[in-house]
């Protein structure tokens, strides 16, 4: 059951990158919970008529799209935004050629936090992403769990892109200290029938060293999403958001002393615990995993 709205949730929120894994999870979680939500993406072209709810196709790095979604500006949408959440972007490294992810994704980070300032909008909630951290971590990680506290190390075109949102994010709120902008850094989004996968990964722990074993599922990332909605401390911020375990069946401990010998082990970890540290989330967003993909299927295969 969807918590009840907290009283300092926006009414109404736009939502792009809407129909991605992510998205539509984060959509029928505001919905549930009451928010009127406009749902935004480009995804094929689609027919708005084929999507479940209020749809609107936009192109994202075209600024004049953007401020017309968020004001009320095309037929049959109202305005009245009090938030937006940006998840819309090239979602991986390798997808597209670097040039044309940059290009996509630098573009419509800004027209998004632009037009989001231009029409008095002053809640952005964004997709940062764990890569910022240093994944692949072919270079070991400075200590783990890894948290927010150590600058971002970005290995890939992609995610060179999302530290410079969050610095973006920095200069946004400095020029307009009434902005509160969080970055919400995902790690690998799951849903339910993704779980299917995990035993196979039981055998080699290096198969998902590049993320320190971590995940998400979709329905806590929008979990985060909806606290982070209600955060109302201006200025930016960036969050770790994991769920509470990894995706192996072999301690946390044990895999940093096979994988990871060399780096410092920073207090001590629960059994499973997720070495992409969300306490930071937790303790500020009031966040907290509630789902497992050992609720779904056998650790052992």
């Amino acid at each position: 059951m969807t918590d009840p709205v907290p009283s300092t949730l926006p009414t109404r929120v736009v939502v792009t990158g809407a129909t991605g894994k992510l998205g539509r999870a984060v959509v029928a979680h505001l919905r549930a919970a009451g928010v009127d939500v406009l749902a935004v993406d480009r995804a094929g072209g689609r027919d708005p008529r084929d999507v479940d709810g209020e749809f609107l196709l936009v192109d994202l790095t075209d600024y004049g799209q953007v401020v017309e979604a968020f004001t009320g500006g095309a037929d049959e949408h109202a305005g009245g935004v009090g938030a937006v959440v940006h998840l819309a972007a090239v979602p991986a490294p390798g997808l597209l050629p670097n040039a044309v992810t940059f290009a996509n994704n630098s573009a419509a980070t800004y027209n998004v936090f632009a037009a989001a300032r231009a029409a008095g909008i002053r809640r952005v909630v964004w997709a940062s992403s764990e890569t910022v951290l240093g994944l692949p971590f072919d270079t070991p990680p400075p200590y783990a769990p890894v948290d927010e506290e150590y600058p971002p190390r970005p290995e890939s075109t992609y995610s060179l892109n999302k530290a410079l949102e969050e610095e973006m994010a920095r200069h946004f709120c400095r020029w307009d200290p009434e902005l509160v902008m969080v970055g919400l850094r995902f790690s690998n989004v799951m849903d339910v029938e993704d779980y299917a996968a995990f035993p196979s990964f039981q055998a080699d722990p290096r198969l998902r060293r590049w993320n320190l074993w971590g995940y998400i599922d979709a329905r806590d990332g929008a979990q985060a999403v909806e606290r982070a909605l209600a955060h109302d401390r201006p200025g930016a911020d960036v969050f770790i958001i994991a769920n509470a375990d990894t995706v192996m069946n072999r301690s946390s401990a044990d895999l940093m002393a096979e994988v990871y010998p060399g780096v410092e082990v920073r207090g001590e970890l629960g059994e499973h615990e997720t070495l992409l540290s969300i306490d930071k989330a937790r303790r500020v967003l009031g966040y907290e995993p509630r789902h497992s993909w050992r609720d779904h299927v056998d650790p052992a295969g």
